[in-house]
């Protein structure tokens, strides 16, 4: 008489298993969908601040021109104007050129793992609000000091404003992806004055 052979299959567990794997892919893949849409996020900040920046420079290059086609307007006829009003005009033309030329090199020195969102001048202090993003292969504190090395190399900057550092720095989540804001300070010569003296 031959013998029988049983085989038990547990169809539940093998469904429960094709289940897991299931959710397991979903979360992988929704996680590599939240990756890649921080990664386009933090690239259009990036690109829409440079943007921004070079638009300011242009505009400020187009308001030299201008201002050296109006100059050369007025030095044509100085016999109608006072020596107070080419003082004047021979002060903005300088002010204008100055900060062309510092706009200028702070765009060379702007790399692509950050980004300068504003800029401010107030009292000989150039302050220069950034972002970058938070990456668990880079130390972003980093990124920040080698920039500020650059400033410092820079002789367009550092010759006017000679104490380049760090200021605050804190961390934001936008949209499920981490970024790191920071702020440098430039201190001008002026500024050393304003500051033995104090602020009027």
């Amino acid at each position: 008489m031959d013998k029988l052979f049983y085989f038990k299959i547990n169809l539940n567990k093998y469904g429960d298993l094709k289940l897991q794997t299931e959710r397991e892919n979903k979360v992988f893949y929704q996680a590599i969908a939240f990756f890649l849409l921080g990664m386009v996020i933090i690239l259009g900040i990036h690109f829409f601040s440079n943007s921004k920046l070079k638009a300011k420079v242009d505009n400020r290059a187009q308001y030299l021109r201008n201002t050296e086609h109006e100059l050369t307007k007025y030095q044509a006829s100085d016999d109608y104007l006072s020596s107070q009003d080419l003082d004047r005009l021979e002060q903005t033309f300088s002010n204008r050129i100055f900060w062309a030329n510092k706009l200028v090199a702070l765009s060379q020195e702007i790399d692509s793992k950050l980004a300068v969102r504003k800029f401010t001048y107030q009292n000989g202090i150039l302050t220069l609000n950034g972002i970058t993003p938070i990456d668990n292969n880079i130390r972003e504190i980093d990124l920040v000091n080698e920039f500020v090395m650059r400033l410092k190399s820079n002789p367009e900057i550092s010759n006017d404003f000679p104490e380049i550092k760090i200021g605050p720095i804190n961390t934001q989540e936008v949209k499920d992806t981490k970024i790191m804001e920071f702020i440098i300070e430039c201190y001008s010569k002026d500024s050393q004055t304003v500051l033995k003296g104090g602020i009027q």
